[in-house]
């Protein structure tokens, strides 16, 4: 085992779930039930298929024989047909039946479909609790003031709750596109070498009324609603071009997720999880790095940029088919989804540790709302009989002084007493210090937060309420 390459995205982010769907033996076992599905349609619609065989392939339906489809591909050099000899060996009454009338494709591609469906419902499983965890944190700190940033230069005060429905906001986004990227796959069916199902036209003697039947009856077998109307030999390539994006849009919203995190972490305020044995730095024992919301952030890159892949791909086939999205697909759609599964794992392990330091939040908002408080103090003096505009040069000039105090001289934020000792204010210091009630400043992010969870939220969760309760274990 550890003398070759091993991929980091099964040994070490994505869950086994995850690895499954993308598995060997879940590819193979969908290859028999397809072949099963396809010899039903064909039997049902009028074919000389008996029941007899149709029993024999489900019978071994799930034990494949691998040892044979291996050696026998050394010998053909083609997986497709390999595995349809070992499918025979096992059924030999059947095996003159098996894959009647299909194309590598109809198998390949409509896997391809089948395991992607698959994963994007355990993507969006996993969005969906993400979103939860989030919601009982923005819940729960609703009301808490703190400094806001914009350019992240100090700006007007928000609420740690309100920061954290921008997050969900994000990855609501994410959930709309995902399920209308769900809501429409659709198997490619059984169309043949070129899209014109002129094999079956010859096996079922030209008859269309009946040939019109096969792919909506191979989508209902597999628990599709439809196959997709027209085809080359595969599927559109545009397909995987679409599910990778919207997985890259989910890596972008957590990305998103992550810096805010790694940026208040580094301003000691919101922590991510830190386990008791855990080790920040091999020099610094003293350090709590956030390698959690980094490792977001590193593999949401990855997918943000594998997304040019299936793009490149989709553009470049040529006519009904060619062979070179073949091996690109088998490294770009699944690493895109071990990927995003690694990272709503980490997302959903992070949000629902959060740890927040208030007295740090509350003494970094402190120092800074003296400047702004200004407004509000310059228009108590203003209905005092103040001027306007004398007063916010006033204000002004104090700020610049009060600033220079805090950044040049180390000192602490004077700018209450300043304004206190200026003549032009008929304010005292006590009177000062009581407008310093950050809850005065936060506008609306209290209620803005209750409204968006109440309205926009739960609703969005109560229709997945099922899938929730998850938790998530990160390997390392």
């Amino acid at each position: 085992m550890n003398d070759k390459y091993q991929s980091p995205l099964s040994e070490r982010y994505a869950s086994k779930e995850m690895q499954y769907i993308f598995s060997p033996d879940m590819k193979f076992r969908t290859w028999r039930r397809l072949w099963i599905a396809l010899a039903e349609t064909e039997k049902e619609l009028g074919l000389n298929i008996t029941q007899e065989q149709i029993d024999e392939l489900k019978a071994h339906q799930d034990d494949i024989n691998y040892e044979v489809a291996k050696e026998r591909e050394k010998l053909v050099r083609h997986d497709v047909m390999s595995h349809v000899y070992a499918y025979g060996q096992q059924c030999p009454k059947a095996k003159g039946i098996i894959h009647l009338g299909a194309t590598s494709c109809y198998v390949g591609d409509n896997t391809d479909i089948i395991v992607m469906t698959e994963a994007l419902k355990l993507v969006r499983k996993k969005l969906v609790n993400v979103i939860a965890e989030l919601a009982k944190f923005a819940g729960q700190y609703k009301s808490l003031p703190t400094l806001a940033f914009t350019h992240f230069q100090p700006a007007q005060p928000t609420t740690v709750g309100k920061r954290a429905t921008l997050w969900i906001q994000e990855f609501l986004l994410d959930l709309e596109d995902l399920n209308y990227v769900i809501s429409t796959m659709k198997l490619l069916g059984s169309k043949g070498t070129t899209g014109t199902q002129a094999s079956f036209l010859e096996l079922f003697n030209g008859d269309h009324e009946t040939i019109q039947k096969i792919d909506p009856m191979i989508a209902k077998k597999m628990g599709f609603a439809s196959c997709f109307p027209v085809s080359g030999q595969t599927y559109s390539r545009k397909i995987d071009t679409r599910v990778v994006n919207v997985l890259a849009a989910i890596a972008a919203s957590a990305h998103k997720f992550s810096n805010d995190i790694r940026l208040l972490q580094h301003l000691k305020e919101v922590e991510e999880p830190f386990e008791k044995n855990q080790i920040g730095s091999s020099a610094m024992a003293y350090k709590r790095n956030p390698m959690r919301s980094e490792r977001i952030a590193s593999l949401s890159r990855y997918v943000m940029v594998d997304a040019l892949n299936p793009a490149i791909t989709s553009a470049t086939q040529w006519f009904e088919r060619t062979l070179d999205d073949s091996a690109n697909k088998r490294l770009s759609v699944p690493e895109a989804f071990l990927a995003v599964d690694g990272i709503l794992d980490l997302c959903m392990n992070v949000a629902d540790g959060l740890v927040v330091y208030e007295k740090v939040i509350e003494r970094r908002l402190l120092s800074e709302l003296p400047f702004m408080a200004t407004e509000n103090i310059m228009m108590d003096a203003v209905k005092a009989g103040g001027d306007r505009q004398e007063l916010h040069e006033k204000i002004r000039t104090l700020s610049m002084q009060a600033g220079a105090n805090v950044k040049e001289k180390g000192l602490e934020n004077n700018l209450l007493e300043l304004i206190a000792a200026d003549p032009a204010f008929p304010l005292t210091l006590e009177e000062l210090k009581a407008k310093m009630d950050p809850s005065q400043y936060v506008g609306r992010a209290p209620e803005q937060t209750e409204e968006f969870l109440a309205q926009v939220v739960q609703p969005a969760l109560e229709a997945f309420k099922d899938e929730l309760g998850m938790t998530a274990q990160i390997n390392v």
